[in-house]
């Protein structure tokens, strides 16, 4: 009967780079599964494509891009800080492999898929405190925090941590860590059954080491692996917000007209409207370090796009951005080789991306700033207005039919 053995390691440890080279001695394994997708197996083994410009631009998501290359830099910067290369015994795996003859099984759930799942599960608030945690990781690294990497492999190190990132975001350690414990746990059931006879090696992140050891030992507990490898099917309620605001902007510029204030009003009324989207969106553009021009083509269609939801003023401007900076192709790789923020954050696909995600920051904080300011600007009573506003609307529409 197969025999599967687990190496859990840390990306950035020297430690486990021999423990991975001394597993593949004494184990001496007729499979070598490792903890990696074929995305980023070509990309260890620098055989990856870089992504142009439009391949980033067709991809929109720009959120989870972000916050992909900021979980790459803190990786990196621990890994710099410590004298491993981040997935060091990744390659080293790979590389004896290949050096011995034993073939290579690639275990992981596609990358782009995991992130897709993992954002997509993720409500407005986990996601604030997702960023606002990697931004105070990232400070904290910078500033000379020293981690002690090994001491993270240890079991009760890692249940401590695993323990405070589900309470911190469930939604998150489910995408990132419970489906990809179960998806590598039924690759490696169906290598076991491919070679009854061999011995599996695999090499996998310290966190996934339990979790995938429990479904191997109980192969009933295993969810279904279709919904594992799938895209994520959830209820649209960002488009659903959106056309929520838009007909109440409209609902309320009606009962505005209605409600005999006057036209100057309605007018003001609108007015502020593109006035406060277009600057917000504009000032957060060039936060982002944008270009003037993309702020000012953020300023000219906020007021559009807030209205539409099926648009970004952020996409909008991230195209212009790309098209005055003209990121080279090789700008996707100094992003992953960068050794401080400062110098990301002066490369043009950097900064292509920070501005679409800004922009439609700045957007959002403009329709909230707007519904909340906009009575006590022009001057009137919303109790008054809107009830009166509406009696009217409702009158002049039954009167009608």
């Amino acid at each position: 009967m197969a025999e599967i053995k687990i190496v859990g390691t840390a990306h950035v440890s020297q430690q486990s780079v021999d423990e991975v080279r001394a597993a593949i001695e004494d184990f001496k394994p007729d499979i070598v599964a490792i903890e990696l997708d074929q995305s980023r197996f070509t990309a260890l083994k620098k055989q990856a494509r870089d992504p142009t410009v439009s391949d980033v631009l067709e991809v929109k998501n720009f959120n989870s891009l972000l916050v992909q290359w900021l979980l790459a830099y803190l990786q990196r910067k621990i890994g710099f800080d410590v004298g491993v290369e981040p997935g060091a015994e990744m390659k080293l795996a790979i590389d004896e492999a290949e050096k011995r003859g034993i073939p290579l099984a690639l275990v992981d759930r596609d990358i782009r898929l995991t992130l897709l799942r993992f954002w997509s599960s993720l409500g407005i608030i986990e996601k604030i405190k997702m960023f606002w945690a990697l931004i105070i990781s990232i400070a904290e690294i910078d500033g000379g925090q020293e981690i002690d990497i090994e001491s993270l492999k240890e079991q009760n190190v890692i249940d401590a941590v695993m323990e405070e990132f589900r309470k911190f975001s469930p939604n998150g350690a489910r995408a990132l860590i419970d489906e990809r414990d179960a998806f590598i746990a039924h690759q490696l059931i169906l290598l076991k059954t491919q070679r009854p006879e061999g011995r599996i090696l695999a090499v996998v992140g310290a966190g996934h080491r339990q979790g995938i050891a429990n479904y191997l030992d109980a192969p009933a507990t295993l969810p279904p692996f279709d919904p594992l490898s799938r895209e994520p099917k959830s209820f649209p309620w960002g488009t659903v917000f959106g056309f929520g605001v838009t007909a109440v902007f409209f609902l309320l510029l009606g009962a505005i007209a209605f409600s005999g204030v006057g036209w100057n009003v309605l007018l003001y009324a609108f007015l502020f409207w593109v006035i406060i989207h277009g600057t917000l969106a504009a000032l957060f553009t060039l936060l982002a370090g944008g270009h003037p021009l993309s702020a000012l083509t953020c300023f000219c269609v906020a007021w559009m796009t807030s209205l539409n939801p099926l648009l970004h003023a952020g996409w909008i401007a991230a195209y212009v951005e790309a098209r005055v900076r003209k990121p080279p192709v090789s700008d996707f790789r100094k992003i992953y080789e960068t050794e401080t923020l400062t110098e990301m954050a002066k490369i043009p696909l950097f900064k292509v991306v920070l501005v679409a995600a800004l922009a439609n920051l700045g957007s959002i904080l403009g329709t909230i700033l707007y519904f909340i300011f906009v009575f006590p600007i022009l001057g009137i009573d919303p109790g008054v207005v809107i009830s009166t506003g509406l009696h009217n609307m409702w009158v002049f529409v039954t009167g009608l039919i």
